[in-house]
């Protein structure tokens, strides 16, 4: 290049103005040079910039707007350059982005510094192009979606901060590589499916480092002595490993960590003596371990705002000095052996927000400042030895959401302002001493969802005010000394799902407006002194399952509507019960439940007198009887041949009466009635029986098939024929939830992979929904059922991806995201080609605008495939349905059911796949046995996505966007050549709606 500052001399013999023209053309053509070389260079770097854009596919962003030439490089959104206009910065972090990244594009940008593409949906394998990035210095793909290993990084030598948490990469990490970037200050690599590997010591060479996270990463081993060379360190996360043995000594001398997060392996041993250098220390977490001994070397680190120590074996005293500390947020040191008292001043200054000792040996009295700062949401204290009455200073922790101090020696009466507080969600004071009545105004706890007083010795009556306390959900007040009636408003509590009163001296009757708590699944009245009738309003409880009213005074007859019910439990021993057991309950695995009641008759239960209407009774008054029942009878058939004839003669008035009482709302065009619907709805046409109602398969004149769903209500019996309940059924039109659900969800959807829902039928007293009918079941029928078959990998890889899009329509095709809720294998119908749809939407709703409207108290799901946060949160979004979505990859990828008793007691299928794959190299070795060879590395890939979906912390999931993208990704190569092998008979298509 011509450097015009350097003088050139002219040719000999020309003239002064010859020079002068000579010397001027130069300095143009050295300008020209210039300007035609920043040109080009611009054009190029628009040119990189476009093809980058290119890649990816705006998803609800408006990011690449300004990408425009109009705008001009260095003012597209997320662009940063330097003085001389050379792109330096390519930001686009959290911008709904997706695609596949043209790193060979970016690359070609000389003067670029920073990459941010984090928090986005981007996927696919990363290019060796990367390794052209020679000038950057910060890189962040985290939080992303892409697939294979990590490239190396051994040419990126000036980076300074490197990002790729929980961005989805597997495979060994190449460790190696990181020599060579020794000016890292920043490492972040946590949250991917790596390979098990040794701790790094590669990583003990980069001693500028500040930052580093490692959680979840796969290492194994002991964290080595030389962690001490790492003297900048600020924040070390190592959590959620493999690592053992004792905390290295060298960790005291990183004296500038402000956190220590290294929950979750295997550690042992003690606390190293000289713990308490690290003054620094803010955040410290070493819970689910094996470490012992005393936490003395912690009183010094009086900078802690969260202390978490659970789930270990330390023991001794709990520090007195932790009183004074004045930061301290967050204290956790439940399950461990720790003795002695809680230090009494603790609270006094700090702000705590949550406290949990519980299951230690801790003695004496509360604590009387744990809210004193009024920011208190979490105080738990249960299986200690506690003892003494609750401080009266708790009356004004409005802020208090869980209260749990069961199982300790703690007495007295409960401060009145305790039932009243106002964010109160639990109050847990089971097994104690606690004496005294539940006052009035614990109407006013409108958050109250769980009330546990069992085992104490509160008295008094339960005051009517508990049924304006309207989210309960659970109440045991077992084994106190209540008396007095049961409060007559009950039934105004319709979120209660269980009732235990048994073991007080309640007296009076039961309520009859229990009949009104529509979500009871559980009463236990037993072991007091109710008198009176059983009310037959029970008999309306639909998801009422164990009933236990015995050893109280109870009399008259049992309601035949009891009938009705599905019960697991029923004792109605040792009351003064009369007259007839019904027979629908007089069956074998009752055959105790009646024991006590003298009064009672059955023919089919041992012990019991037979019931004979006629005895006692003179000739003549069995004569009466016969001639009455005669007479009856000749009246009754003569006014059913009335009838008849009157149908017979008049029916197009008969018709339009029926046609009269049904509402029928078209959700797609028709070509059938409603009466042929209903003629058809009969027990021989009966396919299922799901948790919501009965299916039907109803064959139209013109061939066409339909399944019809007939919701439950609470009037009539399961096994009842539609046209023959009328005489029983509720009177006044009530709307069923499941119903209201469904039809709300399925009614504007159109979508391939989700069921069609052609129309609704409603009555006063029933629901009807008619769907499409589909021929194979449900996925759980052909994976687990009677109608088992077997399906190579091509079939199941096509039913996944078709279910994942069916939801992903639900979450992402509307304003708000529709959450189903109860995805599971057997919500997920098969057509005649083995093609999936979504149903059963018996739970779903739309997602609300306000956020607290979303919560709810009752746990919606199917055991096994319920998200983890259901145990801490009553928030419900996309995400749990995406961890249940995960349940069915695992499902259709390994074969198993979500609980199986090779998992062990209390695990599921989740738990076993993560645990066999911490425990073995290979991935493949979960995938079903049934899968030929060639396929089973390809459905492996989709076994680490289903790791993905099931992420305990609902932030590291996926959304359903991301999941069908990587299945795509991972499509096995000869989609051609499916071959569905179903060996069923075609005349026995069952299973349609669960």
């Amino acid at each position: 290049m011509h450097n015009p500052n350097i003088s050139f001399p002219p040719p000999a013999g020309m003239s002064n103005r010859s020079t002068f023209l000579h010397r001027n053309f130069l300095n143009l053509l050295t300008f020209s040079f210039l300007f035609l070389f920043v040109s080009l260079s611009k054009a190029n770097e628009l040119e990189a910039l476009m093809q980058f854009k290119a890649t990816l596919q705006k998803s609800n962003s408006n990011a690449f707007d300004t990408w425009t030439k109009e705008y001009g490089i260095c003012n597209f959104t997320g662009i940063v350059c330097d003085s001389n206009q050379n792109v330096t910065e390519i930001n686009l972090v959290g911008q709904n982005l997706s695609g596949t990244v043209s790193f060979d594009s970016i690359c070609s940008l000389e003067s670029l510094q920073k990459l941010s593409l984090g928090s986005n949906f981007l996927f696919g394998r990363i290019s060796d192009h990367l390794s052209n990035c020679t000038s950057l210095q910060y890189l962040d793909l985290g939080f992303n979606s892409f697939s294979g290993e990590v490239p190396d990084f051994s040419s990126l030598s000036q980076l300074k901060f490197l990002n790729l948490n929980g961005s989805g990469f597997s495979g060994l990490f190449p460790w190696k590589s990181l020599e060579n970037l020794t000016g890292l200050t920043s490492l972040s690599l946590g949250d991917n499916l790596f390979d098990r590997s040794q701790f790094p010591l590669e990583v003990l060479k980069l001693e500028k480092l500040q930052w580093l996270y490692l959680t979840n990463c796969s290492i194994e081993g002991q964290i080595p002595e030389g962690i001490r060379n790492l003297t900048l360190l600020e924040n070390l996360e190592l959590s959620y490993n493999h690592l053992f043995g004792r905390i290295p000594d060298g960790i005291t001398k990183l004296t500038k960590l402000y956190q220590l997060e290294i929950y979750s392996n295997g550690l042992s041993g003690k606390i190293p003596e000289g713990f308490r250098n690290l003054t620094s220390l803010t955040y410290f977490d070493v819970s689910s371990n094996k470490l012992e001994g005393d936490i003395s070397e912690l009183k010094f680190l009086t900078q802690l705002k969260s202390l978490q120590l659970f789930e270990n074996q330390f023991s001794g005293e709990i520090p007195v000095e932790f009183g004074d500390f004045r930061f301290l947020e967050g204290l956790s040191l439940y399950t461990n052996r720790f003795t002695g008292h809680l230090p009494v001043k603790i609270g006094s200054w700090a702000e705590f927000k949550y406290v949990d000792v519980s299951e230690n040996f801790l003695t004496g009295p509360i604590p009387p400042d744990m809210c004193k700062q009024g920011k208190l949401k979490e105080l738990l204290v249960l299986q200690n030895k506690f003892s003494g009455p609750i401080p009266e200073n708790y009356v004004n922790c409005s802020s208090l959401i869980r209260l749990r101090m069961n199982n300790n020696s703690l007495s007295g009466m409960v401060p009145r302002g305790i039932w009243s507080l106002p964010s109160l969600s639990i109050i847990d004071l089971t097994f104690n001493q606690f004496e005294g009545p539940v006052t009035l105004n614990i109407g006013e706890a409108k958050s109250l969802a769980q009330l546990y007083l069992a085992n104490n010795k509160f008295s008094g009556e339960l005051p009517d005010t508990i049924s304006e306390a309207s989210s309960l959900v659970a109440i045991n007040l077992s084994s106190n000394q209540f008396r007095g009636n049961l409060p007559a408003k009950l039934g105004e509590l319709q979120k209660l799902t269980s009732l235990h009163c048994e073991y007080n001296l309640f007296s009076g009757i039961i309520p009859y407006s229990m009949g009104s708590c529509v979500s009871l699944n559980e009463i236990n009245l037993a072991s007091n002194s109710l008198t009176g009738e059983i009310p037959a309003s029970l008999g309306s409880l639909p998801s009422l399952n164990s009933l236990n009213l015995s050893d109280n005074k109870l009399s008259g007859e049992i309601p035949a509507r009891l009938s009705s019910l599905k019960l697991s439990l029923l004792d109605l021993s040792n009351n003064s019960l009369v007259g007839h057991i019904p027979d629908s309950l007089a069956i074998s695995v009752f055959n105790n439940s009646f024991d006590g009641n003298s009064g009672l008759c059955s023919e089919n239960i041992r012990n019991f007198r037979p019931c004979s209407p006629i005895s006692g009774t003179s000739r003549g008054s069995r004569t009466f009887i016969f001639c009455f029942t005669a007479g009856a009878s000749i009246i009754i058939l003569s006014l059913a041949c009335f009838i008849y004839m009157k149908f017979r003669y008049n029916n197009q008035d008969a018709s339009m009466n029926r046609r009269d009482s049904w509402d029928m709302k078209h959700y797609r065009a028709l070509s059938f009635s409603e009466e042929e619907i209903l003629r058809e709805l009969k027990t021989e046409n009966l396919i299922g029986k799901g948790g919501s109602g009965n299916v039907y398969k109803v064959v139209l004149h013109n061939g066409k098939q339909l399944a019809v769903k007939h919701i439950w209500k609470s009037a009539y019996g399961d096994g009842m024929s539609f046209r023959s309940s009328s005489s029983i059924l509720a009177k006044g039109k009530r709307y069923s939830p499941e119903y209201e659900a469904e039809v709300t969800t399925l009614s504007s959807v159109r979508h391939v992979n989700v069921v069609k829902l052609y129309c609704s039928i409603m009555s006063e007293d029933s629901y009807l929904l008619i769907y499409e009918f589909l021929p194979n079941g449900s996925l759980w029928d052909r994976l687990h059922g009677n109608q088992k078959i077997k399906m190579d990998w091509m079939v199941r890889y096509q039913i996944a991806l078709g279910a994942a899009r069916g939801l992903e329509y639900l979450h992402h095709g509307y304003d708000r995201p529709v959450i189903h809720r109860d995805v599971k294998s057997s919500n997920i119908l098969l057509d005649e080609q083995m093609k999936p749809r979504i149903a059963d939407f018996g739970l779903a709703r739309i997602l609300q605008v306000d956020a607290a409207r979303d919560s709810t108290n009752v746990i919606a799901g199917t055991l096994g495939y319920i998200a983890p946060e259901y145990a801490y949160t009553s928030k419900v979004n996309e995400k749990s349905d995406v961890y249940s979505f995960g349940v069915v990859l695992m499902e259709l990828v390994s074969g198993k059911r979500p609980v199986e008793p090779e998992f062990g007691e209390n695990n599921d299928i989740v738990q076993w796949v993560f645990s066999t794959m911490r425990n073995k190299d290979n991935t493949v070795n979960i995938v079903d046995s049934s899968i030929s060879e060639a396929l089973r590395e390809d459905a492996a890939q989709v076994m680490r996505i289903a790791i993905h979906c099931t992420a305990r912390l609902p932030a590291l999931r996926p959304n359903m966007r991301m999941v069908v993208q990587m299945l795509e990704e991972v499509e096995p190569c000869k989609l051609t050549d499916i071959v569905v092998d179903i060996e069923t008979d075609k005349g026995k298509n069952q299973g349609q709606v669960q």
